[in-house]
C-alpha cells in the first residue's frame, strides 16, 4: 500500500489548489480514503473523506462548502479541491487509507 500526495504550494487567500493522492497496492474503490491536515504546533485533524460504496463524502465544518473530495478510480487517485482558501488552512495535508499515511504536501495560504 502506498499513497503519494502532491499539489501543495503557496497561494493567496481566496485562491484555490487541488491536491492529489496517488494510490497503489490496493483497490481504491473498496476503501475509505481520508484527508487530514496538521498545522504547525497543532494536532493532526481529519477534514474530509470519501466512502467506497457510493462515493458519499464527509467534511468537517471548517472546510464544508469550500473543499471537495473526489475519486478517479481509473487513475487510482483521490483529489481534494480546495477553494476560497484562508490563512488558517495553512498546514501539511495528508491522505490516509488502510492505516497508511502519505508523506504529506505543504499548503501555505498568505493573507
Amino acid at each position: 500500500v502506498q499513497l503519494v500526495e502532491s499539489g501543495g504550494g503557496l497561494v493567496q487567500a481566496g485562491g484555490s489548489l487541488r491536491l492529489s493522492c496517488a494510490t497503489s497496492g490496493f483497490p481504491l474503490d473498496d476503501y475509505v480514503i481520508g484527508w487530514f491536515r496538521q498545522a504547525r504546533g497543532k494536532q493532526r485533524e481529519g477534514i474530509a473523506c470519501i466512502s467506497p460504496s457510493d462515493d458519499s463524502t464527509y467534511y468537517v465544518d471548517s472546510v464544508k462548502g469550500r473543499f471537495t473530495v473526489s475519486r478517479d478510480s481509473a487513475k487510482g487517485t483521490v483529489y481534494l479541491q480546495m477553494d476560497n482558501l484562508k490563512p488558517e488552512d495553512t498546514a501539511v495535508y495528508y491522505c490516509r487509507a488502510l492505516g497508511v499515511w502519505g508523506q504529506g504536501t505543504q499548503v501555505t495560504v498568505s493573507a
